[in-house]
């Protein structure tokens, strides 16, 4: 029989045990909130709240973060102010072109010099814009000038509106508003018909009686202008950047300023700054890959509640963010190194490749660079990439040899004839899987 009696916001209930019944009442209903617990739990965010941290402003010791001040890139600041001077002369600057590998502070400095010059022109009543595209995510002409167009008529929509139309209204804006228009195309060579884009908005300025559009191409590959057709870039009339990789000294000094204000007063050791700086720069000098070394051993620092940074925490960072820098940095790779090192990478998965030294031991997974060039241009056809010359091949193999991603030695002894003999550097099938993403989003 069971006998269950309710009083006005009250609960009572049974506890069953073997041979025992136990009745509980009385208790008011908000101690019940939880299902049947003694009272009302915590929140589990609360207990975040209470943690120990070694951070003050986290958000600074993040890859993201462009601090206000950028060492080191002065030469580069003044360059780039200069090539746009003309904008507050009433003129069009050159376009500009700027290359250097990931992590070396070209879209920093870019973005920092145009939020002086917006503030200029501004403080002026000068007619000028700015837009900032990006062409992993804008890959064509048309994304390109539809992400352009919306920076400068916020109030409409023109998708739906052909490319040429679109192309119109950009030049039709520059026109009216007598205005300078400057378009930051951030890994430019992303786009697929890079050739029509850029050709386009150079020759748009013959079309304008007033105003002007003016580019700013970034690139991780030095190499990028070479494959522009002729008539493309015999109407560019640019100037070029380079950004060089940071040194070690470099990264201490950018790693020191920011851990003095993302982290608590006298929490993070010399050591660790130090060994977090030597790490990047002898990665490939990125300073991306030293600042988030840092926010890693920051955040394992505070799992083990540690009150101080160390270089223990750096190395353990090291450990756990490689995998993460070394697929970041393949997604920045132009087009056709990705090719070539997917190429390495499909072959170095398959289970029957012989076995051969590189290293001075007997290894899985070693190629000759000629069955690589062959696997190559497979893949390019595959992707309906134009291919590259054996000599640009060699460039790029040299290439990913320097940022860490393959190991590579000349053929010795018991090899027929001279070549190269590579292998890869990390998992073959996670390179593998990284790039076919990268390569089949460029393909949509």
């Amino acid at each position: 029989m069971e006998l269950l009696i309710r009083k006005p916001h009250y609960h009572y209930f049974y506890l069953f045990a073997p041979k025992t019944i136990l009745l509980f009442g009385g208790l008011p209903q908000e101690a019940f909130n939880f299902g049947c617990g003694w009272g009302k739990l915590e929140n589990i965010f609360e207990k975040q709240l209470s943690k120990s941290t070694v951070f003050l402003n986290k958000d600074i010791i993040s890859p993201h973060y462009i601090p206000e001040k950028l060492p080191f890139r002065e030469k580069q600041i003044e360059e780039i102010t200069n090539g746009l001077s003309g904008v507050i002369k009433n003129s069009k600057p050159n376009n500009l072109f700027i290359y250097g590998k990931t992590g070396t502070g070209k879209t920093s400095t870019v973005k920092h010099v145009l939020e002086q010059l917006d503030a200029f022109v501004k403080k002026n009543n000068m007619c000028s814009f700015s837009c900032y595209v990006n062409c992993r995510s804008h890959s064509s002409k048309y994304k390109v000038l539809l992400k352009s167009i919306r920076g400068f008529y916020p109030e409409k929509d023109f998708l739906g509106y052909s490319a040429s139309f679109v192309y119109e209204k950009l030049l039709e804006f520059a026109g009216k508003e007598k205005a300078h228009l400057i378009l930051v195309l951030d890994e430019i060579d992303k786009v697929k018909d890079i050739d029509d884009l850029v050709y386009s908005l150079s020759r748009g300025n013959d079309e304008l009686e007033s105003g002007s559009i003016t580019m700013i191409g970034i690139s991780n590959n030095l190499m990028f202008k070479e494959k522009l057709d002729p008539r493309t870039k015999s109407s560019l009339c640019e100037r070029e950047l380079v950004f060089n990789p940071y040194n070690a000294t470099e990264l201490r000094e950018i790693l020191t300023e920011r851990c003095a204000t993302a982290f608590k007063e006298n929490v993070v050791s010399e050591p660790a700054i130090s060994l977090a700086a030597a790490i990047a720069a002898q990665e490939s000098g990125d300073a991306r890959t030293a600042v988030m070394l840092m926010q890693r051993a920051g955040e394992i620092a505070d799992t083990e509640a540690a009150t101080t940074l160390t270089d223990t925490h750096v190395e353990k960072a090291k450990a756990s963010v490689e995998e993460e820098i070394i697929l970041s940095m393949i997604s920045t790779l132009p087009q056709q190194q990705q090719l070539v090192l997917y190429a390495i990478a499909q072959l170095a998965s398959q289970k029957d490749r012989g076995l051969r030294k590189v290293t001075g031991e007997i290894e899985k997974g070693v190629l000759y660079s000629g069955e690589i060039f062959e696997t190559y241009l497979e893949l390019a056809k595959k992707f309906d990439e134009r291919t590259i010359t054996s000599r640009w091949y060699r460039q790029y193999i040299n290439e990913l040899e320097m940022y860490g991603l393959i190991l590579v030695t000349a053929s010795g002894k018991g090899i027929k004839g001279q070549t190269r003999l590579i292998k890869l550097g990390f998992d073959a099938n996670k390179i593998k899987t990284a790039l076919e993403k990268e390569l089949f989003k460029a393909m949509g």
